[in-house]
């Protein structure tokens, strides 16, 4: 004896219902779509001033970041003048070039302190990070 239902699926459906595929498909997109946005990039926010005769440093050297709260940052950990003479001394015993960073609004007597200590210190190549139009 045979049943109508046994009978269907020997034949083959007629047609595949896909909406649920579509919803579930659909549901994925927005999901990774929400929780890509949530994805900070790392580092610190510095709006560059802007200069028309800049040029590209090509070598490595250590970057030294001044927010536009005139907090100082190396390598993404917070330094107060105290802790960066040190650095700079090691820095130049590496004769390795020095790259202030300093956010637009920060203070310029901040940037020029920073400035001052590299040259006494004996640094030969203290550069400013600018935006280039």
């Amino acid at each position: 004896m045979r049943f109508k239902r046994h009978i269907e699926l020997e034949h083959g459906l007629r047609q595949i219902d896909i909406a649920p595929l579509v919803d579930v498909i659909f549901q994925l997109l927005i999901f990774f779509m929400l929780t890509s946005s949530f994805i900070v990039p790392s580092g610190i926010r510095v709006n560059l001033p802007k200069a028309v005769t800049s040029q590209m440093v090509k070598s490595k050297s250590l970057e030294i970041v001044v927010s536009g709260e005139n907090v100082i940052y190396i390598e993404g950990r917070v330094v107060n003048i105290q802790e960066l003479k040190p650095i700079l001394k090691e820095l130049q015993t590496r004769d390795q070039p020095l790259l202030i960073k300093a956010d637009r609004r920060a203070r310029l007597g901040r940037v020029v302190e920073i400035w001052d200590m590299a040259r006494n210190l004996g640094l030969s190549q203290v550069n400013i990070a600018t935006y280039q139009e």
